[in-house]
């Protein structure tokens, strides 16, 4: 029986210490990876072992945070008000005590509270909600255009105001990852924006609802066809950030990560002169809804060859 009891304390302590194990290895790579973030400017993506948002990298996803820290913490007030009222009537009015129960079936002064507080609540959160909805829904004053296209499944951009370039954004295969880049979000083509700059965003879908999402930038707009619709963004700092269809668009939803690099108003010049030659043989076959003036013969994209 001693046998026994010492073999499994040692297959017990083995299989504690690998779990030990593997906690550390996993904790030692986030800090890695929020290490080479930081070294490249901000990441905003998924962490391990994250809790609530990502972090924040422009004033729209400022804004989503604290209306979001607002309503969390009149929930905490409310949880805990109705804990305390729920142990208060079952203390105070518990068979032992109460043995015959009271017949009062109305109280003007409570029902008047129970239905006046609850307005109040929510007009303390309806307030800064409509503000931030209204805030988040045109761009004022934009230093930028591009237009964003959803496609089954993959990104098309266009920027009207730069030449007019346009090209697609695919995930990078699991095989052909790079160091530093992430399985299922990382692109071949990100988009590119300057630092600091409002960026107007218009959406349309070419096929079915996509929905442009990226938490971190605070911005999610849907992509339906047959329609111009309208958001912005602004990076307040380097780095890149990176979203993903939340709209189930079909058998490859999953597999359309977006990819917003911020990079310094000069780089992004530099980026954009040589985008509209590096892309100038890349132009879409397809139909483009009127966001801007589409070339006059078309020529096929190697990226849509892939398809």
């Amino acid at each position: 029986m001693r046998h026994v009891i010492s073999a499994f304390r040692g297959f017990a302590g083995g299989r504690l210490a690998a779990f030990a194990w593997a906690l550390l290895a996993m904790m030692v790579a986030g800090g890695e990876a929020l290490a080479q973030g930081a070294a490249q400017g901000m990441v905003g993506a998924p962490q391990p072992w994250g809790m609530g948002l990502q972090a924040s990298g422009g004033p729209i996803k400022d804004a989503i945070s604290s209306f979001n820290s607002l309503v969390f913490w009149i929930i905490v007030v409310i949880t805990i008000f109705v804990f305390l009222l729920l142990c208060y009537v079952v203390w105070k009015f518990r068979a032992e005590v109460n043995p015959n129960p009271s017949r009062t079936s109305h109280n003007t002064l409570l029902e008047v509270a129970w239905t006046v507080i609850p307005v109040l609540i929510l007009v303390v959160i309806a307030i800064p909600s409509f503000r931030l909805i209204y805030y988040q829904d045109r761009a004022v004053d934009a230093d930028l255009t591009i237009n964003v296209q959803g496609r089954q499944w993959y990104w098309h951009y266009g920027y009207p105001d730069h030449g007019n370039f346009t090209f697609d954004s695919y995930p990078v295969q699991t095989a052909d990852l790079q160091p530093g880049q992430i399985r299922n979000l990382d692109v071949d083509n990100p988009l590119v924006i300057p630092v600091g700059a409002t960026v107007r965003i218009l959406t349309t879908g070419q096929d079915v609802i996509h929905s442009f999402f990226v938490p971190s930038l605070g911005v999610q707009k849907y992509t339906i066809p047959g329609r111009t619709m309208e958001t912005w963004l602004r990076a307040d700092r380097a780095g890149t950030f990176y979203g993903q269809c939340n709209q189930i668009c079909g058998v490859n939803h999953w597999f359309m990560p977006i990819v917003v690099r911020a990079v310094p108003p000069a780089e992004f010049q530099a980026w954009a002169e040589q985008a509209k030659t590096r892309f100038a043989e890349g132009l879409p076959p397809g139909p483009v809804p009127a966001l801007a003036a589409a070339p006059a013969t078309p020529t096929m994209n190697v990226a849509e060859a892939r398809r």
